[in-house]
């Protein structure tokens, strides 16, 4: 029997735009630890997942901002139909 992790949510999950796209910014913890996650999801539902950890919401959602800025919100949007050819943006 598997058993699903529960997770809490961060209430500072959610959209953000750059660029006229639109990522969802998800922030969440395993109930009962510290570290948040930080993960970024495009509209064909391809994801991002940080291998660091963040001590805290605030410092998750400052980093998904910086990536964004840095790296420009197309880097985080994968093909539509969830294949990729190999090659980072």
């Amino acid at each position: 029997m598997n058993i699903e992790p529960e997770l809490e949510e961060s209430s500072l999950s959610g959209p953000l735009s750059s660029g006229g796209r639109t990522v969802q910014v998800e922030i969440y913890r395993l109930v009962g630890e510290s570290q948040w996650t930080l993960e970024v999801v495009d509209e064909y539902n391809n994801s991002t997942v940080w291998d660091d950890t963040f001590a805290s919401e605030s410092a998750a959602l400052t980093e998904a901002k910086k990536a964004i800025l840095q790296e420009t919100i197309s880097s985080f949007v994968g093909p539509e139909d969830g294949k990729s050819d190999g090659e980072w943006r």
